[in-house]
Order: structure tokens, then sequence, then C-alpha cells
């Protein structure tokens, strides 16, 4: 790619690059820049949300530069403060290891593994003497930390901060000086630490880097970000079918920014399918399937849409549905509500009577009313919430 179609491809999503002069003129150098992506290893599964930046970071790969991605195995022993109203809880070395492992697994579904370059950030954190802590310290003042959006409104409201806590953010710094970066990619939650990296390079006479921060996606809800905690992800190693169904429950609304941050289309092919369908549902086929082929296959991709389509729109019974045996010996009727729990499809009984009052269940194709429902022993067909089929017999 030529400088102009680098910077495009770059900018594409980008809520920020500070400052975007000093991009401009790295990229134009020539030389294979050295980008950087930190991740703390806090939980073990990847969701759409992590991928936004995932895919900046193949961007500059894809350009020739070299990706470093950087696991926080230190730093997640203290705990990254950005969005903590509290001082987070403390992962064992074991959790952070084997969440590790499945990071790098995962963000290879992204990154080309042979061209990425994984670091441990205790390789060098661990290493650092009090005194070179101290130095660092004396860097920055308490009142520049405290500027963090977090700090202060835990100041405001009294909450703790820990000693530890203020450290991070320079902990963190010290990564970009310990690899030589030239860009660090983040989430937008991620700017203050990445604007101290930047700082800090400069403060011990290096060229600073520049720092590049993408949009947080809001779930599926459409109101919230994207978060497991939540329920308004989709895990990008969840069952293709999960993922497809997930996606074509997505407000409207979110639809041109998902195309734009999660997958490889052209800006002006989004537009296109804009102009062509006029049913938002058609233009979220398309979504779903590019979005499910990525991080599965096409063949997997085409039987989770044709799934979708025969559940929720030819309105007939999945075949692959998973079939259950009648769980009592001595019993040949049982509420319905118990039934789901026994089989482990629902957590209790209420739940059950709440989707009941929905009308968010049928057994053999017909809408369940009655919160007294029973279900006779025999074979029967059930459908619970959007997505769940069964047969029981």
């Amino acid at each position: 790619m030529n400088f102009e179609e680098s910077i495009k491809l770059i900018t594409r999503g980008t809520e920020e690059i500070i400052p975007l002069e000093d991009l401009e003129k790295k990229i134009k150098s020539g030389r294979k820049l050295n980008i950087k992506l930190g991740i703390d290893p806090t939980a073990p599964d990847l969701h759409l949300g992590h991928t936004v930046v995932l895919r900046k970071l193949k961007n500059f790969q894809d350009l020739g530069h070299n990706v470093i991605l950087i696991i926080g195995d230190f730093t997640t022993l203290i705990g990254d403060p950005t969005g903590k109203s509290k001082t987070r809880p403390a992962l064992s070395a074991d959790e952070i290891k084997k969440n590790a492992q499945t990071y790098k697994t995962q963000a290879f579904k992204i990154l080309d593994e042979k061209k990425t370059i994984i670091k441990y950030n205790s390789e060098w954190l661990s290493k650092i003497s009090l005194e070179e802590l101290i130095k660092i310290s004396a860097k920055f003042t308490v009142a520049r930390i405290l500027e963090r959006e977090t700090f202060s409104q835990r100041l405001k409201t009294n909450e703790a901060i820990s000693l530890h806590e203020i450290l991070y953010p320079l902990l963190q710094a010290y990564d970009s000086v310990a690899i030589k970066a030239d860009v660090e990619l983040g989430g937008t939650d991620q700017t203050f630490n990445l604007l101290i990296g930047r700082d800090l390079m400069e403060k011990m006479g290096m060229e600073p880097q520049v720092c590049l921060t993408m949009p947080i996606i809001a779930g599926l809800d459409g109101k919230q970000k994207m978060s497991k905690s939540l329920g308004n992800y989709v895990g990008i190693a969840e069952d293709p079918k999960d993922i497809f169904g997930k996606l074509m429950s997505i407000p409207d609304e979110l639809l041109r920014q998902y195309f734009i941050l999660l997958t490889d289309f052209k800006e002006d092919e989004i537009s296109g399918f804009f102009e062509r369908y006029k049913n938002p549902k058609d233009i979220k086929k398309i979504l779903a399937f590019e979005i499910t082929k990525m991080y599965s296959s096409e063949e997997e991709a085409l039987k989770a849409k044709e799934s979708f389509e025969t559940a929720f729109e030819k309105r007939t019974f999945p075949k692959d549905a998973p079939v259950y045996k009648w769980p009592y010996e001595n019993e040949n009727e049982v509420w319905l509500p118990k039934l789901l729990v026994d089989l482990g499809l629902l957590k209790s009984s209420s739940e059950g009577k709440r989707l009941i009052s929905q009308g968010a269940i049928e057994v053999d194709e017909e809408t369940v009313t009655d919160e007294k429902f029973v279900v006779k022993k025999g074979d029967h067909r059930l459908k619970v919430g959007r997505k769940m089929f069964l047969r029981i017999y």
C-alpha cells in the first residue's frame, strides 16, 4: 500500500490518534514500527468487544510492522483500576497463566501467529529495583495520576485508592519503554494509561509513542458496553449457531458500527448494503454470516444461517435439536417449570413462570399460557425462549 492507503486503513474506525502528525511521520519514515497492545489476562475468554483493538493491530501487521502483544502477567497482579469503583480482587499466578494461554489461542484467530511477537511484562517489571521504581515514580506528580477519571470519582465518593493502583499506569507505561513502542493501541477507556506511556518515554529521552484508541462497542442490548458480566456479549469461541443467533438480535442502530469495527467490508460496500436492503434483518444476516465465518468457517456459518432461518423464519423444528430422556422414574406428569429446572435448562422455577407469562415457551408448537401447565410423559417438542429447542421422550 502507498502512504495514503496505509493511513486510510489505520484510521478506519479509530476514535483518536494522539498526535496524528507523529503517526504520519513514523509511517513516512519507511521503517518497521513497533506496535504495542497490552492485555491483562483477568478472564479466560475474548468477545467481539476485545476484537476491535486486535483487528486494528492486525491492520498494522498486514502493513508489515512489528506487532507486539504484551501479556500483562505482572500488571495483572495489581489489576487495572480503569472503570473500577473498587480495588480489583487479586488473581493467582496459576489463574493468570491459564487465562493468558486462552487469550493467545483466541487472539490468533485474528493475528498471524508467526508474525506476532509475544512478550510477558514480568520479563522486565519483576527485575525493576526499588531504586529504579522510585526514579520512575519521581517523573510524575500525584496530582497528574489522580487526574485519572476513575481515581477522581473515587475520591469524590470517599472510596479507597490503594497505593499499588497508583503505580499501575506507571508500570504499564514502562512496558512501552521496555519494547521501544512507536504506537500503542487501546480502547478509549485506556487513553490515560496510553498517555502516561507517551509521557514517560519522552521524560526518559526516547521518541514518544503515538496513542491510538478504538471505540468501546455496545453489547447486544445496544446500551451498555459489551461485557461478559452483563451477559450482552458475543464470545469468539462460542458455538457458530450462538454467534449467528446473537448477532441477529442486535438493535438496528448498531449495524453500521459493527460492520466498520468488526468486519473487513469496505465503507462503500457497507453503504451499498443499506441502500440495497430496506429490511434491517437482511443486513444483519450479512453481518452475522461474515462474523460467524471469521471465527469458525464458511461451512459452519452456512449451517448457522440455515439453522436460524429454520427456527425463526420457516417456523420448523430444528432436526439437530438436543434430545432429553424423561428424568423421572415414578412420575408420569410434572409441572413444566420444574421439568425445565430438573433438566438443567433453567436456574429456577420462577424463571420458568416468567417465561410462560411472556408467552416464551411452546410445547408441541402450542404457546403455553397457564403457569400451572403440566407435561405428561411422552414424545414432546419444546421451545424455550427465542433460541432453545429440545425434544423429550
